[in-house]
């Protein structure tokens, strides 16, 4: 057993609880303790991602209770990934929120760490109350974070996203119910063993248990008509919390890869692939809305908010395709999609902090401080976002493109995606020359404010898009382990096998 893999839970378990009981008065301590675990979390990605790397699956029994009777925690290629993903955004908003984001509200730091805590935990669990055990971990502390710092327009915000969190909750318990009145486990591995024995009178309650997860999760990763809660929430919450939450959706297609390709996949029978009729349109309109709804901002964060929304419809888009290239680009696209919001929402404050009186908004102003080093930012990140070269995001959609050529529906996936990148780039280009270009001719200069720390945030941001543009160089060796991770989650024998042992697996 390797006790590896439940550090990246334990440690932000431990330092939170650590922080909100002895430093909640000392935010000198608090930063410490709290960018320390940030890095450590990095550290144990990089080394949980090179042990994953060889293709083996790794487990823990919590307590050394066998599965599927006992918790089981689960390291595979996917799983390690999204660790690494979630370590590295983490430490890049803790470097941004030292600038004193985490002093406008008490207890930020214990429950950022609570946050990485779930989010963790959710990408390691092997059996699906557990993942809703963790869903609601990271969710109570994002609620927590929402409303960091206070404001009218940030508590409205922070309400619609826990009504709506909590009705995908209820949803949730429903939807794991139905699962086990049919199959009887909730173990993932046994979940896929059970599914293809179901008897044909069940199948209605299977499918239904199915859909209704894949309901949720949609929530979670706002496809549409289950995504009004994102524009608000994620334009109005705290920068450095908006750049952290760009992972949050990425929770939900994480989920949804998991459950259809290991219990609905290939071997599923009659369930096989359940999701797909479903997915694929839902994911055309949600890239489709994301990409009209830049035109409708008003502000910078709400703009780079309807292009996360259009990123999860192209993320899905491949998803929904259900093969192992396209598996293989819709990752690629994830972590690029994840490292280019986190990185612009950051910008967006970095424009409101300079701009007293202005903000954010879409609007000529006097010219600001750093404005052109600020604008280079935005350049880099709206590049990526819009999937230009040379940035990551170009090579992501022309792995999805490519993934597509021999889809039914090709020519509507690759209309949709081209034309929807050019609205990207009008859309930014729109909001960048109102911020920066019709503003470097407007009379008279802005008082920047007394900033803190200016190089570090500036930094946080760079740290974002420099792993960006890294994808891009190391394209090669990325797509690599991402085509080998695809090709692990279309053989689920192996993680039934690791998890349940050959005599209850597939052999």
């Amino acid at each position: 057993m390797t006790h590896e893999v439940i550090l990246p839970i334990v440690l932000p378990a431990v330092i939170a609880a650590v922080i909100a009981l002895t430093m909640r008065r000392d935010i000198a301590l608090a930063r410490t303790a709290s960018i320390a675990s940030a890095v450590a979390l990095l550290l144990l990605a990089i080394a949980l991602l090179g042990l994953a790397s060889d293709g083996s699956i790794r487990t823990y029994a919590l307590g050394g209770w066998p599965a599927p009777f006992g918790i089981v925690l689960v390291l595979d290629r996917l799983s390690a990934l999204m660790l690494l993903l979630t370590a590295v955004l983490a430490l890049a908003v803790l470097l941004y929120a030292v600038n004193g984001w985490d002093t406008r509200g008490r207890h930020f730091h214990a429950l950022l760490q609570f946050q990485l805590m779930g989010l963790n935990g959710a990408f390691l669990t092997g059996d699906f109350f557990n993942l809703f055990v963790f869903f609601e971990v990271l969710l109570i502390a994002s609620y927590g974070l929402m409303v960091h710092g206070g404001g009218a327009r940030r508590v409205a915000a922070g309400v619609q996203y826990v009504v709506v969190n909590l009705a995908a909750s209820a949803l949730f318990l429903f939807a794991v119910g139905l699962l086990y009145a049919v199959t009887g486990t909730l173990n993932m591995a046994d979940l896929a063993v059970k599914v293809p024995g179901v008897a044909a009178a069940d199948q209605a309650l299977l499918r239904s248990g199915a859909l209704l997860l894949l309901l949720v999760f949609a929530v979670k990763g706002a496809l549409v008509p289950l995504h009004f809660w994102l524009p608000g929430t994620y334009a109005n919450a705290p920068a450095p919390v908006a750049a952290l939450f760009a992972v949050l959706t990425k929770v939900g297609a994480y989920a949804i890869i998991r459950l259809f390709t290991l219990a609905f996949g290939e071997g599923a029978g009659d369930a096989a692939w359940l999701a797909a009729p479903w997915l694929m349109p839902a994911a055309m309109l949600t890239l489709l809305l994301g990409m009209f709804g830049m035109f409708a901002a008003r502000r910078l964060a709400a703009m780079v908010s309807f292009a996360v929304l259009g990123s999860m419809g192209t993320l899905l888009i491949a998803v929904a395709l259900f093969t192992p290239p396209a598996l293989s680009a819709a990752l690629y696209y994830l972590l690029h999609s994840t490292l280019a919001a986190g990185a612009l929402f950051l910008v967006a404050d970095l424009v409101a902090e300079r701009r007293p009186g202005h903000g954010d908004a879409l609007a000529a102003a006097p010219a600001f401080a750093q404005s052109g080093l600020v604008g280079a930012l935005f350049l880099l990140g709206a590049i990526a976002m819009a999937g230009l070269p040379p940035m990551s995001g170009f090579i992501g959609k022309l792995l999805i493109l490519d993934a597509a050529r021999d889809a039914f529906n090709r020519n509507w996936i690759w209309s949709l995606i081209l034309s929807t990148s050019l609205l990207a780039i009008v859309g930014f280009a729109r909001g960048g020359s109102s911020l920066f270009w019709k503003s470097a001719s407007f009379p008279g200069r802005l008082d920047a404010r007394q900033l803190t720390r200016p190089a570090l945030t500036i930094a946080a941001a760079g740290l974002l898009l420099a792993v960006n543009a890294a994808m891009a160089v190391f394209a090669g060796p990325v797509t690599r382990y991402l085509d080998a991770t695809a090709a692990q989650l279309f053989a689920p024998a192996g993680y039934i096998d690791a998890v349940l042992g050959a005599e209850g697996g597939n052999e």
